[in-house]
């Protein structure tokens, strides 16, 4: 049930597909043909995951935006560096690691937070919300029925970050629990109590506002 709810919430996030960043090779290369069609194969189809993943994180989607332009622009300069595995966790743990300098540049310069302006902005009334699809009845999944997108997508925000970036990892991007170990840096065992730990603070929201 959780799973749905965090994968319908993501499902807002998400963003079309971008262009390669400036500086890149033209698509026009041909394939097979050196890394710059090796990049697009490997790295261009996570933007979508790249940008929920940095949605969630920075909690705004105009920094979310910046953050993948930089990750993929680190990606292509560091492409040369890639020895293979999955390139959808290859490039998180870019966004992952963007984020965190971005997060160390404003505490050094004060500012009004952003996602103060952005959270406004989503409360915005007369916004639609897409329909949840109708499923077999049970408390959960009328907990999920009735859950509100924008409603979820807050509670996932309001997640202290490392349950909110572990849950939106493994229930977003439906990611094992080893390959969010080694984006995140923890033990397997972190990784799965942190998760745990982030459902139920999720259900506890939604049922709290039944």
């Amino acid at each position: 049930m959780l799973a749905r709810l965090a994968r319908l919430a993501g499902a807002q996030a998400a963003v079309p597909k971008r262009a390669l960043p400036t500086g890149a090779p033209a698509p026009e290369a041909d394939p097979g043909r050196g890394s710059a069609y090796e990049f697009r194969a490997i790295v261009l189809p996570h933007l979508d995951s790249a940008y929920n993943l940095a949605r969630y994180l920075s909690r705004n989607p105009t920094v979310a935006e910046d953050l993948v332009q930089d990750a993929l622009l680190r990606a292509y300069r560091s492409f040369a560096s890639y020895r293979g595995g999955d390139g959808r966790a290859w490039l998180l743990a870019i966004v992952r690691n963007g984020f965190f300098s971005w997060r160390e540049a404003q505490a050094a310069r004060p500012t009004v937070p952003l996602e103060c302006a952005a959270g406004l902005e989503e409360a915005a009334p007369g916004a639609a919300s897409p329909a949840v699809p109708a499923v077999e009845e049970t408390p959960e999944t009328h907990l999920l029925r009735s859950a509100d997108v924008a409603e979820v997508r807050a509670h996932i925000e309001a997640l202290p970050e490392p349950f909110r970036e572990t849950l939106v990892l493994r229930e977003l991007e439906d990611l094992s629990y080893k390959e969010i170990a080694q984006i995140t840096a923890v033990p397997i065992g972190t990784v799965m109590s942190r998760l745990a730990r982030a459902r139920r603070l999720l259900a506890t929201g939604l049922e709290s506002r039944r």
